[in-house]
This record gives structure tokens, sequence and C-alpha cells, in this order.
């Protein structure tokens, strides 16, 4: 690994100031490294950190991926990580010319990891920098404590999904922008709400006093200090307040565990921070996958088709981009519905879709011609791409005309015993389905909080906050083991299972109409849930009904 010639570093500069002048954003530095497919498959699992603390699954992740590289060879252009600076991986033998599309995708995922608010808690960390203190610190350990560490390590990141992340975020802004909270604000949403408690009626005869009122800062707050002579004094304190966040349940245990607390296994507290640090940093990433890869595609493809060195290689960047970002009728890419979509909300903010006059119209006809020529698309998606992360993303701009516009639907698939087969077919075309399809696949861990009623005597009493969907049983014995050893006594955990029937609703029966050109779905009746208590006590697990 080494990094790339001045030649290639002149190219990269050049692609700098091209995506700066179309309004990407990003740190004037960054690191660029030349790197051989191997090295890709030592360095991919700890996440492209060469700095990355070393574990046995690691090694074993290495050894899966030179087999899988020996039967079936491939060639990744490019890996980019959000570091300070940002640094990127490029195959050794990629020509100039799709250089100069990588350099574009990878600057639009810097743009991406610098600018949008879900990456807040990242822009101020050097992930390389204490990634390597920490490696440091667990070699260390391991010299002196030997497996020990491993276990710690492992019974650590089996839990690492339940970091806090949004309490994390939550607690970063709201510390940012404390300090702007104005004087209207505190006054109707903290004042009167909590601190007087006063009645909706005195709280609705404010808001009327205060719409009526012309001079806010004089006649309206003249009144209420009149009034209440302590405001100035309680919303001076406010601004000074800084907001402590929610703990999460490795929180809770690394500041509650009467195991850790112990001298000998201080050192273990060191280990779980490690994870669950480095668990934070990487969230984000996870939770913006497909808007990362389709802002990064829609910049290499915008940029690319505009700078004159693809000319001459027109085809050869076709069959790359295509095998990037070509849209799959069965499965996700997150390449190409990520990019099309961009493209989707800039096109219709350049319409002017985004009204009311719009979203009134009913004829089909009418809403194909509407166009306001608002011109202010690539401005609308800067502002998406800095506020918005996967699940919204999804969730408020996937409509029928996106669906219908690249002949999108949701697959259905029925196994053909004639031709001992699996036959595919359209379920739906509609909007919400398919959305519905994309935002079951994103990512999705459980929401499970230590339930402080139940927190007593020595047990560790977790709630799940069930969402319709059970946690996979396979798992649960080995983490609540985990969670055993760490918080040093018997854990509990209440969650909800689905009630065993296995019978068709009454009345039902499963068929396949010839008149139809899809079978029809097994219906069965709803299914009923109960709540259930895991117990872990001793490495023992057993389970009763609430």
């Amino acid at each position: 690994m080494e990094l790339v010639s001045q030649h290639v570093k002149g190219i990269m500069e050049e692609c700098k100031l091209r995506a700066r002048d179309q309004g990407l954003k990003f740190d004037d530095e960054t690191l660029e490294y030349i790197v051989t497919n191997r090295d890709m498959i030592e360095l991919s699992p700890k996440v492209m950190i060469p700095t990355l603390y070393d574990y046995w699954v690691h090694d074993v992740r290495v050894l899966s991926g030179k087999g899988r590289y020996e039967a079936y060879p491939s060639n990744p252009y490019e890996t980019v990580i959000n570091t300070r600076p940002a640094i990127s991986f490029y195959n050794d033998n990629n020509p100039d010319w799709l250089n100069v599309m990588i350099f574009y995708h990878v600057l639009g995922h810097i743009d991406f990891f610098q600018n949008n608010l879900f990456y807040k808690n990242t822009w101020d960390v050097d992930l390389t920098g204490q990634a390597l203190a920490d490696k440091r610190l667990i070699a260390q350990l391991r010299s002196e404590k030997g497996r020990w560490v491993d276990y710690a390590i492992e019974f650590s990141r089996g839990i690492d999904n339940l970091v806090g992340y949004q309490k994390e975020l939550n607690h970063t802004i709201m510390n940012g922008t404390q300090h702007k909270l104005s004087k209207i604000d505190f006054y109707f949403d903290i004042f009167l709400q909590k601190n007087k408690k006063v009645s909706t009626h005195e709280y609705l005869k404010e808001i009327t006093r205060f719409n009526a009122t012309d001079n806010i800062n004089e006649e309206f707050f003249d009144q209420v200090v009149s009034q209440y002579p302590e405001f100035d004094e309680l919303y001076k304190k406010e601004l000074t307040v800084k907001l402590k966040p929610e703990l999460d349940i490795v929180e809770y245990i690394l500041r509650h565990s009467s195991f850790l607390k112990e001298d000998e296994n201080q050192w273990i507290k060191s280990v779980v921070q490690i994870v669950k640090n480095t668990s934070l940093y990487f969230q984000p990433q996870i939770r913006t996958k497909i808007m990362n890869e389709g802002w990064a595609s829609y910049w290499h493809e915008y940029l690319f088709m505009r700078d004159d060195r693809i000319c001459g290689h027109e085809i050869d960047y076709a069959k790359v981009n295509a095998n990037v970002t070509a849209m799959p009728k069965v499965g996700l890419n997150p390449y190409a519905l990520g990019m099309r979509l961009f493209q989707h909300i800039e096109e219709m903010e350049d319409r002017g879709c985004y009204s009311f006059d719009y979203m009134f119209l009913k004829d089909e006809f009418e809403k194909k011609k509407y166009n306001k020529r608002n011109d202010s698309g690539v401005e609308f998606i800067l502002k998406v791409r800095e506020n918005f992360n996967d699940f919204t993303f999804i969730n408020t701009y996937i409509d029928q005309e996106f669906v219908t516009k690249h002949n999108l639907f949701v697959a259905g698939k029925r196994f053909d015993q004639s031709r001992m087969s699996w036959k595919y077919y359209i379920k739906s075309k509609k909007a919400e389905d398919y959305k519905d399809m994309i935002i079951d696949t994103l990512y999705h861990p459980p929401e499970i909080f230590v339930d402080r009623a139940g927190t007593k005597d020595g047990i560790l009493y977790l709630n799940h906050k069930f969402e319709n969907k059970p946690l996979k049983q396979d798992f649960i014995e080995n983490t609540m083991v985990g969670i055993e050893y760490l918080w040093g006594g018997p854990v509990h955990l209440e969650t909800s299972e689905p009630i065993k029937s296995g019978q068709p609703a009454a009345g039902y029966a499963n068929y396949y109409d010839p008149t139809s050109h899809q079978p029809d779905e097994k219906k069965t009746e709803p299914i009923k849930w109960k709540r259930m208590v895991y117990v872990m006590e001793n490495r023992k697990l057993h389970k009763r009904e609430l």
C-alpha cells in the first residue's frame, strides 16, 4: 500500500475544483492510496481502517475473502472511509480515465460524509488516530490478560448494535444549538408548560396575546416579566444547561455493573468503551447506504459526462457505469436506486412538483405536462443530502411517478413443482408497496432499553419495545450470556413471541386461479403475540410467559 503518484494526485485535485464548482463541499486535505486486490481483502474486515484493533473474527473473514477471491476474482474500483483527512483506496491497475470517474464518485462520498447531519458525531473525531491508540491498548491488555480480552470484545460486540446512536446524535445536536434557544421558544415550550404548568386555557390565552402584540421584545415580554419576575433569570440559566444523553444498554452496564466496578475488572471497561465508540462511528454509514451510494453515483455520472477527459472512453465508461448503476428487476442495488431517486427529486423540483398545486392534481395527463420551471433542482438535492437518512429519504420521495417511470414493482415468487424451480411474478406496482419493500430491507436494530423499575436486587431487566418483529431466537442465548458476564448478575429480557397456530384461517383455502396471472397468497389469521421473559442466570437460559 502506497500513496498515489503525483500525476494521479494532480488528476484528483482537478476533479476537486470541478466538483466544488457544482456545489459540493469538502475539506481540502485528502489521502489517496494504491492497493492491490489482496490488500482490499485484508482491509475489508476492518472496515478499511488499517489501524483498527486486531480481533480473531477479522482473521476468519480474511481467510474467507481469500477463498472467494481464488474462486471468483473481482476488481473493486475504490473504497473511501470517513476520516479526517478522508482516506480512499484505489486499485493498482486503474487507467487515468477510470480514475477520473472514480475520483468524482469518491468526492461525492466525502461531500456526503462531511455534510450529512447524521454524521455530525464523526465530524470532530480523528478515527485513524483514535483507532491506533485503541489497537495499542488492546494489544497491551491482550499480553497481560490473554484470551479474556477476546471474550470482552466478543461480548461487547454482541450488543454493539444496541448503542444509543439516535440519542447520542440528538445530544450532540441539541447541545450545539442550545445557546440559540430564543426567548419565545423558552417561554412557550419550557417556562409555561414545564416550569409553571399552566392550564390549556391560560396557555392559549398567552398565544393569542402574543399574536396580537406588535412589539414582541418590549411590550410582550415586559408584561411577562411583570407577571413572572424570575423569567429572565431562568432563561439565562437554561442557556447554560448542557443536556445529558439518555443511557443505552452498553452505557448503563459501564456505569452500574457491580462486576466492572471491581478493581481487577476495570480494564474491561476500556475494551467495552472502544467497541461502543467504534460502533457509534459507523452507525451513520449503515443508516445512509442508499443515499450515500446514490449521491456518489449521481455525481460521478453528472460530472464525468461533462468532463473533456471522457473523450475516447465513452463506451468504456458506459460499460463500467452500467455494471455499477444497473437497476435490477428483483433485488436491490443501492447505487442504482439512490442515484435515480436523486435524479427524480431534481427533475420534480425543477418542474415545481413539490407544491400544493401539483399535489392537488388528479389528472395524470395534467401531472405529466405540469412545469413551473423552478430550475432549483440541484440546490434542492444538496439540501436533501444534508438532512435525510435512508428511511426518511425513501419514505418521503418514492412516489408513484418514480415507480411508474422506472417500471418498478414488488416481486412475489412461488415454487413450481413440475419444474422444481421458483417462479417470479409481479405482485404490485403501487408506490406504497414498493416503498414498504425497500424500507423492510433497511437496517433497523431492535429497540431494547433498561427497565429501571425491574432492575433491582442485582437483576438487569431489559425490555424490548415490540414493533411486530420478534427477536432472532438463535442469537438470544449467546447474547444474554455476554450481557450476564459484563453485568455480573442475572439478566431478564422481556419481549414478544408469536402464538403458534400454523392453521389457515377458517373459511379460507389455498388455491390457484387459472384465470389470473398470479397465484393467491396463503391466507391465514393475523398473528397473535404474547409477552415472554427470558432469564439468563449462571449461564443457563430459561423463559416464562407473562
